[in-house]
């Protein structure tokens, strides 16, 4: 796969879910689940915060070959983290680029593979089961839909202001507050303030940056303004947006990729020497999705009736909340809408599968995952729109099962 053309996605095979007689779910093999038994981003947090001084936490065991870090601890750890870049983008159009040859392996991504609950899983070292955020939306604890990142509500974009609001969406700690270790986090100037990144932000300093030409600059500052002992939490979400709007095989991703190398070019040739070792990963790959592939929940009506509210989540893994008694009919309702297009998991099957984690479960997980999720298969996605013209353009999503969008990259290097 190193010289694979991502102008042609990756095909594979999505596969259904299966229930054994004593009703557990197995798995296919085409499907990637998040490996949170020593090869998920979950287990790397976990062993960088041991190293760091914090206490271990039961549930969630370190990675399973920590010698692919290079020898933790490091009097100073930088720890980069890439929206959207998957491992197979990596291999794929990386050839001849500083990330891939200080490629140390590849991770999975926890459950949906999405910014919402991986990237609160890299600044809290908690699984999705814990923190709860499962999807771009969800559900509050009163039912209502909000998107907890730009923590507004989802309907009609008001702000989420109340501090009882806040603190029951997110009662937990951080990871800069478990550590006994000085904290930077480096994050961009129009997102460092925001109600999610304070909330998940506390228990280190925070340095804006304005650019990816600036990013190597800020984080090179937050090591040497920071005595010897420092851990420096960076993040770059260009390249995950500007992938929904382009699409994984365009050039214009591309030269994303390169000035992305770049700038880790610059920052190892600086830090040569300091015997820093920068960690590289993403919190999920991404997955084009092409229009013929889209399945448009409210053209059914009969299907949509069915629903308390509309579908949350992500366009790759949609929660429902379905009407008393619409169990049964609402399966098979959905086969007749999308045949065998959309595979549907009731939610207390979640447990079994394992897909959200160990750890104990948030207070609001059950309003949380409702009462079923929803997997479009291949390069699928489900929307509550009724017609084509009303969704929104995406050329890549991400959120799902697939290998491009639940494997990312384990890059580290000791300068």
């Amino acid at each position: 796969m190193n010289t694979a053309d991502l102008s042609e996605q990756p095909t594979f095979k999505v596969a259904r879910l299966r229930t054994d007689t004593s009703g557990s779910v197995t798995r296919q093999p085409e499907w990637v689940l998040p490996d949170y038994r020593g090869g998920s981003i979950l287990n790397l947090v976990e062993s960088l915060t041991r190293r760091l001084g914090a206490r271990p936490q039961p549930d969630a065991p370190p990675l399973r070959d920590e010698g692919v870090l290079g020898g933790l601890p490091a009097g100073k750890v930088v720890l980069l983290v890439i929206d959207g870049l998957g491992d197979h983008y990596l291999r794929c159009r990386g050839q001849g680029s500083l990330m891939l040859s200080e490629r140390r392996g590849s991770l999975t991504s926890v459950f949906p593979s999405t910014t919402a609950s991986a990237v609160t899983t890299l600044s809290t070292g908690l699984a999705p089961a814990t923190h709860g955020l499962n999807g771009w939306v969800t559900r509050d604890h009163l039912g209502a839909l909000i998107l907890p990142l730009p923590m507004v509500d989802a309907t009609d974009e008001r702000p989420l202001a109340s501090p009882f609001h806040r603190r029951r969406l997110f009662p937990y700690r951080t990871l800069f507050q478990r550590i006994e270790r000085m904290s930077v986090v480096v994050s961009p100037a129009w997102l460092i303030n925001s109600t999610y990144s304070r909330r998940h932000n506390r228990g280190a300093k925070r340095l804006p940056y304005d650019s990816l030409e600036t990013l190597d600059d800020s984080i090179f500052s937050a090591l040497a303004g920071s005595g010897r002992d420092v851990f420096v939490h960076a993040y770059y979400p260009g390249f995950d947006s500007l992938a929904h709007d382009v699409g994984i095989g365009s050039e214009a991703l591309a030269e994303e990729f390169w000035r992305i190398d770049a700038m880790f070019g610059r920052l190892a040739n600086r830090l040569a020497g300091s015997g820093t070792l920068t960690i590289v990963t993403a919190d999920h790959g991404l997955i084009d999705a092409p229009l013929e592939e889209i399945c448009l929940l409210g053209a059914h009506r009969e299907l949509a009736d069915m629903l308390a509210q509309p579908l949350w989540g992500e366009r790759r893994a949609a929660w429902c909340a379905l009407r008393q008694g619409a169990g049964s009919e609402f399966s098979d309702a959905l086969k007749d809408a999308f045949d065998t297009r959309v595979d549907a998991l009731p939610a207390e099957q979640l447990t079994g599968m394992g897909l959200l984690g160990p750890g104990p479960a948030h207070r609001d997980l059950a309003t949380r995952v409702g009462d079923m999720l929803l997997l479009p298969r291949a390069a699928g996605t489900l929307v509550n729109e009724v017609g084509i013209d009303g969704v929104s353009p995406m050329r890549a999503v991400h959120g799902g099962l697939s290998p491009v969008e639940m494997e990312v990259p384990l890059i580290a290097l000791r300068c």
